[in-house]
């Protein structure tokens, strides 16, 4: 028991240094891990019926795209991108609302499509380092 909480400390220390050490591309890139990391949780919660579970790892899901990937977006600078990513990302909150209700698993699968979209564009623009 011991040693469960001794790795677990260690992995959130982990996580942390990481965070307080990323860039801000990588922080965006780290929050759509989380929700699609989530999501597939959720979907394995469905399968094993564990519906607490389920419900637990889409509300991890939907906070990280409501309000880590939308309130990231600066709709001044941004312009039409921004505007056309907070609505992917209220329609992404929007599906995984539905998806908890009704237990889909096609649309889990529908929004993890949808984000990794989003990740492959968002690591084409990805800052180099000089």
């Amino acid at each position: 028991m011991k040693s469960t909480a001794a790795i677990s400390s260690y992995a959130k220390i982990g996580f942390e240094s990481e965070v307080l050490g990323a860039s801000p591309h990588r922080l965006i890139a780290m929050l759509i891990d989380g929700a699609q990391r989530d999501i597939s949780n959720a979907r394995k919660s469905i399968q094993r019926k564990a519906m607490a579970a389920k419900g637990v790892a889409i509300g991890r899901a939907i906070s990280i795209i409501g309000e880590g990937l939308n309130g990231s977006l600066n709709m001044e600078a941004g312009g039409e991108l921004a505007q056309n990513l907070r609505r992917l990302y209220d329609y992404m909150a929007l599906r995984l609302t539905e998806a908890n209700l009704k237990n889909d698993v096609e649309i889990l699968d529908e929004v993890t499509r949808l984000l990794a979209e989003v990740k492959e564009g968002w690591d084409g623009i990805r800052p180099t380092t000089v």
